[in-house]
Order: structure tokens, then C-alpha cells, then sequence
């Protein structure tokens, strides 16, 4: 491969019997906005045969002229020139054609909005600059690309940057050693959809073509065909077209598309010529005693091309096992970026009879053909239907903790547009849902490797990325979900542990998260305030880079803001869950409730002592905790729980002012207790883990319309007070919680307003909000500016920061090997009685 100079542009012209054109084209290629220093222009003299060389030597002496003796048409005369050239990127532009001041600098530019990126493909206007030459790509089913909006006014409607499946040869810059490393051009085509051909490659090799509106050039059209004729012009696009499906498409696309494509040549060389098929049919009057049978070179250019695709199909069967062996997208991933696909590109009316028959017995517009996979001019997001998995460590069943709520939303919400397909990493009841729902152990990881496989988006939650290899190594768009701060769960998680113990399991913590924030494509967090934190652990990991930066100076479309959400629908009182049915609360006493769980971070004992002041002077004061046990049974009852109801007892006001429920409101059944409730309540610690917490379950207030008591500290103690949701109180205050209850429970104006207030901010929260940039990404889903999976040996591997490669331990194992690795080395230094007791722990589950 050739030495590459950094930040060189060079520039590839081929000339054939075009001197006029190609003098002037260089002219105005030295008048660009970028530094002589770095560009490089590289002319190929391709065998044109006359004194083309001379003059162009003449003109502009300080060109590098690489002469041809043979024409290699644009494909080997592009080649030619690259193999000749010393930039760090090749641009290709036509010597009819001719650049704006801004051409060069824009393209480059883009380049550093993403490592993927491998071409960027020029918006190309006519010579005055009036109509539209290209502006976005599309290829019909049967493999001739086309140009929508062609020689339409450019009304400016086609200026935003984006994703695309090919760019013009006219104007198209391309990463040098990309470009050599697929291969250049396909030197077989000579001319004609070579540019459809390679940005088709680079896309299903996992590359991304980008289309740059400022990036502009304008162009005479076909200046270079003059030469050739109109005949073989057809023989190159219909023999250029069925090469280029024949390899890019895969294998289920191609068993449906090939014998179509083929029908339809014959349809339309022969409906091209007017040639009528029929007469030789024996029904037909006449006999063969003339023995040829004229036909138009229009209709024979299409047979001819046929046998060509016989004769080398050889060599593109090899070229097509290669190419489709490194291939890491399918045709229905690429379906976007295919456009308009179901159209005819011909009105001739016996052809489009013929069109129609073969689309209709072929089944031809299904997969990614249908009509909608890909609609050129629309978002390239519209009607891509992917294949997505989402991961959590949390049980999925009728009682739900906040993790596989979140996850079971995200699923609904992303079904309505993709295959989505749910992993829990512990257990999952059969429900009626709108995706699938499996489990995977990992203890038994071998499953993943089909799910992963399965994948074009994978969405993970907690420790699931060192769980399991094959999602640590995975090619495909990862979304990482860092709503919880798990490390700093951990501080609290973990307090009543040795000193050591507890360091360990923070600073596993910290680990995983260090691996998901170094893998990760996108990010999604709670609130801005945990954004903030975020940030901070990202810059640490050398996240917050040039390309991130680049691509987006919000960083959003790196990290964004999903918070945990609440139904859109109203909640529905289906049955009495509290008054009257459980015993010790009436059917007119004041309810408090607790909706989620109790966890050590929490301070249920002040809430207790807050109820008990409070019951001295209104004694139909009730509290009740909606869960306990926790619906996922790796997780053991924290020792709050105990606390909490033994201080109510000691306070004498447990089962009389404070229920404990022994057992986790079924997350379905759970707007019951929550309608028959006066308000809803939260009590916390203040320090570092509540400042970033996010308490998932407090939504559920929003959503049945409670007042709100929080302690202060954390997002929602901000929101409670900001808002005027209820009362935000300061932590351990008795006095002031037991104020605050008192006041939303028997203040009928305070209440009242509070509620007006919950009412006014509750749609922000609404899953569909909550979750809009977690769907919009999902729509067409990209790799991290700074990341770039590893196509064979195509792709760049990703630089790795320095911090990255700081961890306190290894990796967690799991699987059969790693068990009897552990059992072996407890065995050694613990003897039987230190592995029975680690068997124990995972095997048998506490009563």
C-alpha cells in the first residue's frame, strides 16, 4: 500500500480526448479554499491517443501527469491515479466538472465527524448552477442506481448532511487507504454505477458514505461519452447493473432479486428495440426458410451484456464469496439508504407490462425492497425495521423492579418500529407482550453468541458487557443504559461489609461501568444532573475526543437524557387494594404510601418516626411500604426492613399507623394502591449517591396525581420543590417531614394545589418523552464518532485511551470452566468446607 501523507488531499482526474476540460477544471481546482502545501492534483492522460498529455503538460506543468497507453475507463484510470497519489484522502472529480472555493475544505471536514466514515460524496449542480445533478442515491431492485431530483431547480430543500448508499463519481472523496484496502474501483464495470458499486461496499462492510451539501461542485454531464455512442453505453449499464447486485446483495435478497433482473433485460432490450418476441412462436404464420432475424443494436446491447455477466462469472462469484464472508450488514440494515427501489426507470408500455409481471410472480418488493424500506428525499430513518436486543439483570414477571420496568417500556415503545427481543439474565414469567422475552444464564453463556448474532442494536443495563464475551466483543451498535450509577449505588449497597469487601464491590462497580463508557455507541442517562457526572467519568476515558466533539458540540447524540417514565394512559381504578382490605386501614383514614422498595440508601426510619408524631394528633394517619421482597430473588432483604419494622413496633405503631407489605405490588396492579392513596413520599440520606439518584418509583405519584414529600438532595427533591409538587423536607427532620405530611394530608388547600401542579408536569415524564432520543437513535442507529468495528482487515480498531487500561481487577467469568476453576482454587486454599459454602450461596436460595 502506498506511504500516505497526514491532511493531503489528493485529487484524481481522468482525462480522455478532454484537454479543454480538464485545463480548466485545473484552473479552478487551485483557486479552493485549502493549502497548496496539501493538494495534490493527479491527472491520468487514459490512452486518449492525441496531444491531450502536451497540452495539459503545457498548462499546468506542476500537476503529476500519469500517462495510460491503453483507455482503462474511469474505473482503471481512477485506480491508476490513486495508485499514483500520496494523500491521505483521494478525492474523485470529473474533468467536466469544476469545484467550489469551499469543496475540498468541507469534505475533509466532515470526515472528522465519525472514524466509520468512509466516503463523503459532494452535492453536484449543473454548470451554472441552477439545476440539480446529485443529491442523494437511490438503486432500483434490478441494480441501476439513479440520481432523485435530477435536473429539478435546487431550491435549497437538499442542504442537510446525511447518511447514503453512494455518491457521485463526479465528486467523491474517499479515505486513501479505505479506498485501496476494498479494492478502488471494480475495474470489470470500465464506467457506469462503479460509484454505486463502491459506496454499496463500504456500506454493507460496515462504512458509512456521507453526503456534504457544502461540499459543492457543478458539472456538464456526459461529457466523456461523446466519444463512445449511445449503444454501448446501454451495454454498460445493463452489464454493469446486474454485476453490481450480483455481488453486493446478499444471499436471501439475490435468490429473489437475480432471475427477475435477468427477465427484465430481455424485457426491456427487446421492448428498447421494438422487437417483437412472438414471431417465432409456431402459432405465428410464416416458416424459417430465412434463417436471420434483424435486430436493433438497442435490444442486442442487452443480451450482450447477459453474456458477458456468463462469461465473468467466474471471477465476480469469487469476488462475491469474499465481499459477502466480511460483510456486517444485511440488505434489509441497508434498506434505508437504498431509496426509491420500486421504480421502472423506462415508460415504455410492453416493458412496463413486462415490470410488472416479473415484480409480482418474484415477489420482488418484499425484504429490503418493500416499498417504505427506503424512500429517497424522506429521512433516511423512515421504514427501517431493525433487529433489536435489549438486556437487564433484573427478572421480568407480574412484579417488576425499576430496571425491567424501564427495560419492559423501552421494548413496547421500540416494537412499534423494530423486532425487539428482551434477555434477562435471571428468570421471566410468560407474559403478553409485543416482543419476544427469553432468558440467559451467565453461568451458561453460550446462548448470547445466537442473540448477538441475531442483533442489529444491542441495548445493555448492568454488568451484562463482562458477563458475557461475545457481547464485550460485539461489531454491533451498542447502546449503553447508565440511568443507575451503579458505583455509587455500591457506597450505600455495600456499608455493612468489611472494609475490603465493600471497596471491592465498589470498585467492581466502577470497573463495569469504565467497560460499557469505553465500548458504548450511545449513552443514556436520567437527568442533567447525572449528565453532568457522566461527562466527567467520559472525559476521563477519553471519550470526550476531536471525533465526538466534532460530530456533535452538544455531545448529545453521544449522551443523552432518558429518564425513567410513567404511563401516557390514565391510571384505572380496577379494584380496592388498601381500604378495606388491608386490615387496620379504613375506608376514611389518610394514606401514605411508599411505592417501591426498601433499600439501605433509603431512611424509612425517620418517615416511621415522622408517622408516629404525626398519628398523636391525627390518629387515621396510615403508611404503607408497597414492597419488601424484591421480585428478583438474587437480590436478599436489605437489613432496613428489619430496622424499619422493628421500630415501629418499638414505636407502637406498626399494623396500626405503618404497613409493611411482605411481599412486591404486582407492577400491573400497583395504580390501585396508588389511586386509593392521599400522597406519596420518599425519604433519603444525603451524599453522593443521592445527589445522582433518580427515584424511579416517585413517577408512579406523578402518574396517579399525589402530592409528593421528598427529602431534599436529589433530582426529585429538586422537582418536588421547584415545582411545587408537595414539600420538599431537609434530612433526618422529624419535625419538618411529619409538618409536611400533615400538610398535604389535611390541608385540603395545599393538596389541592399540589396536585394541580403534578397534573402540569406530568407529560414530560410520559415514556414516549422520556424515551424520544432513545427511539430517534434507534431509527438509524451509527457507531461512535470515535469508534469503528473491525471489518477483516478493512477497518481501523478504535484508539484506546490510557485510562481505559487502568482496572483495579479482571473481568468477572462465568460459565461451567470458570466454575470449576473457582471450586478448584477454594478447594486448595479453603478445603470442602470453603466450596460447599460458596455451592450454598449459589445454589441455594434463602426462605
Amino acid at each position: 500500500m502506498t506511504e500516505r501523507r497526514p491532511g493531503v488531499v489528493s485529487v484524481v482526474l481522468v482525462n480522455f480526448r478532454g484537454a479543454d476540460d480538464t485545463i480548466t477544471c485545473i484552473t479552478e481546482l487551485k483557486a479552493v479554499d485549502w493549502p497548496a502545501e496539501l493538494l495534490e492534483i493527479v491527472v491520468v492522460e487514459n490512452g486518449s491517443g492525441d496531444d491531450s498529455a502536451r497540452r495539459i503538460r503545457e498548462a499546468h506543468g506542476d500537476v503529476l501527469l500519469v500517462k495510460s497507453k491503453k483507455n482503462l475507463g474511469f474505473t482503471g484510470g481512477s485506480n491508476l491515479g490513486v495508485a499514483k497519489s500520496s494523500g491521505e484522502f483521494v478525492a474523485f472529480l470529473n474533468n467536466d466538472a469544476r469545484p467550489h472555493r469551499s469543496w475540498v475544505r468541507e469534505a475533509v471536514g466532515t470526515f472528522h465527524h465519525g472514524r466509520d466514515i468512509a466516503a463523503v460524496a459532494s452535492k453536484v449542480l449543473d454548470w451554472e448552477g441552477e439545476k440539480i445533478d446529485f443529491v442523494d442515491s437511490a438503486v432500483a431492485w434490478f441494480g441501476m442506481g439513479h440520481k432523485p431530483h435530477y435536473l429539478e431547480a435546487d431550491d435549497g430543500t437538499h442542504d442537510e448532511a446525511r447518511d447514503i448508499l453512494f455518491g457521485t463519481g463526479a465528486a467523491l472523496f474517499v479515505r486513501a487507504e479505505v479506498f485501496e484496502q476494498v479494492g478502488g474501483f471494480d475495474e470489470r464495470l470500465f464506467m457506469f454505477y462503479d460509484d454505486v458499486d463502491l459506496g454499496w461496499r463500504l456500506n454493507l462492510l460496515g462504512w458509512r458514505v456521507r453526503y456534504q451539501p457544502k461540499s459543492l461542485a457543478y458539472h456538464k454531464h456526459h461529457a466523456s461519452m461523446k466519444s463512445y455512442g449511445d449503444f454501448r453505453e446501454l451495454y454498460l449499464l445493463e452489464r454493469n447493473a446486474l454485476y453490481t447486485i450480483y455481488k453486493n446483495l446478499d444471499d436471501e435478497t439475490l435468490a429473489t432479486v437475480l432471475p427477475g433482473a435477468m427477465a427484465l433485460i430481455a424485457r426491456r432490450s427487446l421492448a428498447r428495440g421494438g422487437v417483437d418476441s412472438g414471431v417465432l412462436d409456431l402459432r405465428v404464420p410464416g416458416d424459417d426458410s430465412q434463417p436471420d432475424l434483424a435486430m436493433p443494436k438497442t435490444s442486442a446491447a442487452g443480451f450482450f451484456a447477459l453474456d458477458a455477466f456468463v462469461d465473468d462469472l467466474p471471477s465476480l462469484t469469487a469476488t462475491r464469496r469474499e465481499l459477502q464472508s466480511q460483510r456486517t450488514r444485511s440488505d434489509r440494515e441497508l434498506a434505508p439508504l437504498f431509496g426509491t427501489t420500486d421504480t421502472p426507470l423506462a415508460d415504455m408500455p410492453r416493458y412496463l407490462d413486462g415490470y410488472d409481471a416479473v415484480v409480482n410472480s418474484f415477489d420482488i418488493l418484499a425484504g429490503a425492497f418493500a416499498p417504505g424500506a427506503g424512500s429517497a428525499g424522506e429521512p433516511r430513518a423512515t421504514g427501517a425495521r431493525r433487529r433489536i436486543l435489549i438486556i437487564t439483570g433484573d427478572s421480568f414477571g407480574k412484579k417488576m423492579a425499576g430496571p425491567a420496568i424501564r427495560v419492559w417500556n423501552i421494548a413496547t415503545l421500540l416494537s412499534a418500529e423494530h423486532d425487539v427481543r428482551v434477555i434477562s439474565l435471571t428468570t421471566a414469567e410468560p407474559l403478553d407482550a409485543p416482543f419476544d422475552i427469553q432468558v440467559v444464564s451467565p453461568h451458561f453463556p453460550a446462548p448470547m453468541t445466537k442473540h448477538e448474532a441475531w442483533a442489529d442494536v444491542i441495548i445493555v443495563q448492568g454488568y451484562a458487557l463482562q458477563q458475557f464475551e461475545v457481547l464485550e466483543s460485539t461489531s454491533k451498535v451498542l447502546v449503553v443504559d447508565i440511568y443507575d450509577p451503579m458505583h455509587l449505588e455500591q457506597l450505600e449497597q455495600g456499608r455493612e461489609k468489611a472494609l475490603d469487601d465493600w471497596d471491592d464491590q465498589i470498585l467492581g462497580a466502577a470497573d463495569s461501568l469504565n467497560k460499557q463508557i469505553g465500548l458504548g455507541d450511545f449513552f443514556l442517562c436520567a437527568s442533567e444532573r447525572q449528565r453532568m457526572f457522566w461527562l466527567g467519568q467520559m472525559a476521563a476515558m477519553g471519550r470526550i475526543n476531536a471525533w465526538n466533539y466534532s460530530r456533535d458540540e452538544s455531545l448529545d447524540s453521544l449522551l443523552a437524557i432518558a429518564p425513567f417514565g410513567l404511563p401516557s394512559t390514565p391510571a384505572v381504578h380496577t379494584r380496592k387494594a388498601l381500604r378495606g382490605v388491608v386490615p387496620g386501614i379504613g375506608e376514611n383514614d389518610k394514606i401514605v404510601v411508599w411505592a417501591g422498595g426498601l433499600y439501605n440508601w433509603f431512611d424509612p426510619k425517620t418517615l416511621v418516626r415522622a408517622i408516629a408524631d404525626l398519628a398523636t394528633r391525627h390518629d387515621d394517619v396510615r403508611l404503607f411500604f408497597m414492597g419488601t421482597k424484591h421480585p428478583n430473588p438474587d437480590v436478599p432483604e436489605m437489613a432496613i426492613v428489619r430496622e424499619t419494622r422493628e421500630l415501629a413496633r418499638e414505636l407502637g405503631v406498626l399494623d396500626k399507623n405503618v404497613f409493611l407489605n411482605d411481599s412486591w405490588v404486582d407492577y400491573d396492579d400497583r395504580q390501585n394502591y396508588l389511586l386509593e392513596a392521599d400522597a406519596g413520599v420518599s425519604t433519603h440520606f444525603t451524599h453522593v449517591e443521592t445527589t445522582f439518584s433518580f427515584r424511579t418509583r416517585i413517577l408512579d405519584y406523578l402518574w396517579t396525581g399525589l402530592p409528593i414529600v421528598s427529602t431534599e438532595g436529589d433530582s426529585f427533591g429538586d422537582l418536588v420543590a421547584s415545582s411545587e409538587l408537595g414539600v420538599a423536607v431537609p434530612e433526618l427532620d422529624v419535625d419538618a417531614l411529619s409538618a409536611a405530611l400533615e400538610s398535604v394530608l389535611y390541608d385540603d388547600a395545599a393538596a389541592a394545589s399540589a396536585r394541580a401542579n403534578v397534573e402540569a408536569v406530568r407529560s414530560q415524564f410520559v415514556w414516549e418523552n422520556a424515551l424520544a432520543p432513545l427511539v430517534e437513535f434507534c431509527r438509524n442507529p451509527v457507531k461512535a464518532a470515535d469508534k469503528m468495528h473491525v471489518v477483516s482487515a478493512v477497518a481501523p480498531a478504535p484508539r484506546t485511551s490510557a485510562a481505559s487500561l487502568i482496572t483495579r481487577r479482571p473481568p468477572r467469568r462465568h460459565g461451567l470452566a470458570h466454575d470449576i476453576e473457582r471450586a478448584a482454587f477454594y478447594l486448595r486454599h479453603g478445603g470442602v468446607d470453603a466450596v460447599w459454602s460458596r455451592v450454598k450461596r449459589r445454589v441455594i436460595k434463602p426462605r
